[in-house]
């Protein structure tokens, strides 16, 4: 048994190759994909899946695939065993697509490759899986006429009866009882499981949590950080908050496939490169989703009313405004705000209006940094529109102006604020806190700047926690801050 498959022998050039498709040729499946472009193109449609499921599965996958569109291009194929398949068929060898994917999908990628001699799929009558492959496929050529490369444990029945088996991504169990049938003559490993962790931490966007951190931001500036119960409650919050934002970037990402894989650096990410299921991540999304009500209701009815706000609000830009142009910058400057919002509820302190219409015009601006960098992104690649957006590249100035004017609009509430009877109040120095004036208008301004330069990062706040001179300016607000609270002799 080789872990790496070699060149076809003499004798292997004489035996078709058959090769299932789902988690085999490609790292995802195909009716997987095709229930959630339903889902996000045909809602209503998607309704009725059950009934056609009641039907029998091949009936189900027909009227699921004849109401999607399969792109079979932006597909995350295995590309070592894919080129092993180049060499196979180079070297003169049949290869035969059989897979439990409906026709139409089978018959579009084969089409797309052009590797494929002859292509056997579920029919709307058939589903070609288990038993049923095997014996389609013993029909087809024979007991011992074929080597099958498979990687579930539905494939079981068809390596029984053929001459090799060609174990392909599979799992640890599906391997070692693959092995006990005696006929494996190559397996092709799949990712190391040590790595699934991190593919779900990555999948979570654990490290967007840190935006979750503007629930603190009431009790700042409320000059409150001494109160170690609303410190704990905001703790919770964060937690809550944290988990519902997860299962919203899993669902955006299951609902987003396709752009995605078009995109330079997000069709890196779990669901889009196959390394992650994207039934595991249909699971995964109301067990999150749960989790964080519950935490949320813990915490209290606002904060929870507030965050049942923020669900609906990410959910319809999932489904639908993040394809409005205009309207999805500033449905992400809501959802940026609805988290200084929900933080003053959790800490029963009262929102202040300066620090709203502040926070919300500065959200504002970062939204159009976010859309503007993604637009820049796809100028590079050579295209002309922004794949899933309501943008065309061209729009990217129109959408810099717009994002600088809403960034310092921000400067500009900040600086009328100063002047408020509540800052004279609340600060012993007041006169010194109008250095965070111009702290702002800098990292503003170094926002943009970096965008313009194409340095920015997918989330505009994930990129100012790395970046060094926008932590510093970060330093020196708190510590202007800071010395406008402190009591001074003079």
């Amino acid at each position: 048994m080789n872990t790496h498959p070699g060149p076809a022998t003499a004798a292997d050039l004489s035996i078709p190759l058959v090769v299932d498709l789902d988690g085999t040729l490609i790292l995802t499946d195909m009716l997987h994909e095709s229930a959630l472009q339903l889902a996000r193109t045909q809602p209503a449609a998607a309704l009725q899946m059950p009934v056609w499921l009641a039907s029998g599965k091949a009936g189900f996958k027909k009227q699921v695939s004849d109401r999607t569109h399969a792109h079979p291009a932006s597909l995350p194929f295995n590309e070592p065993f894919l080129e092993w398949l180049r060499e196979q068929k180079a070297a003169g060898r049949s290869l035969v697509l059989c897979t439990a994917s409906d026709a139409s999908i089978a018959h579009a990628i084969a089409q797309h490759l052009g590797l494929f001699d002859q292509v056997m799929a579920s029919d709307g009558v058939l589903n070609l899986s288990g038993s049923q492959k095997a014996n389609a496929l013993v029909q087809a050529f024979g007991p011992r006429g074929f080597d099958y490369a498979g990687n579930a444990a539905v494939d079981l029945a068809v390596w029984k009866v053929a001459r090799q088996a060609i174990v392909v991504n599979a799992s640890a169990s599906v391997t070692a009882k693959a092995q006990a049938l005696g006929n494996v003559a190559h397996v092709v490993p799949g990712a190391p499981g040590s790595r699934t962790v991190l593919l779900w931490l990555r999948a979570m966007r654990v490290h967007q949590w840190l935006k979750n951190l503007l629930l603190f931001v009431p009790l700042m500036a409320a000059h409150q950080l001494q109160d170690v119960g609303a410190l704990t409650t905001l703790l919770e919050a964060f937690l809550a908050w944290g988990l519902c934002a997860s299962s919203v970037y899993i669902a955006n990402d299951l609902l987003d496939l396709e752009s995605d894989r078009q995109h330079p650096r997000k069709r890196r990410r779990p669901f889009a490169a196959g390394t992650l299921s994207s039934l595991q991540g249909a699971i995964a999304v109301p067990i999150l989703a749960g989790a964080s009500l519950y935490l949320g209701a813990l915490v209290g009815p606002g904060f929870l009313a507030w965050m049942l706000v923020y669900l609906a609000l990410t959910w319809a830009y999932s489904l639908s405004l993040k394809r409005m142009a205009l309207l999805d910058c500033i449905t992400l400057a809501c959802l940026y705000t609805l988290r200084i919002v929900a933080g003053s509820v959790a800490a029963d302190l009262p929102l202040s209006f300066w620090l709203l219409a502040c926070s919300a015009f500065l959200f504002l601006s970062l939204a159009f940094v976010k859309r503007y960098a993604e637009l820049l992104v796809q100028r590079d690649a050579g295209k002309t529109r922004a794949h899933g957006r309501g943008y065309e590249v061209s729009d990217a100035p129109m959408v810099q102006s717009l994002g600088v004017a809403a960034g310092y609009t921000a400067v500009v509430v900040l600086a009328l604020y100063l002047n408020s009877a509540t800052v004279l109040m609340m600060y012993d120095t007041p006169e010194l806190i109008w250095g965070t004036v111009p702290i702002m208008c800098f990292w503003v301004s170094r926002m943009w700047l970096c965008a313009a330069r194409g340095q920015m990062h997918d989330d505009p706040l994930v990129f100012a926690f790395k970046d060094r001179a926008s932590l510093v300016a970060g330093a020196l607000f708190c510590a202007v801050l800071m010395a406008a609270s402190a009591h001074y002799p003079w």
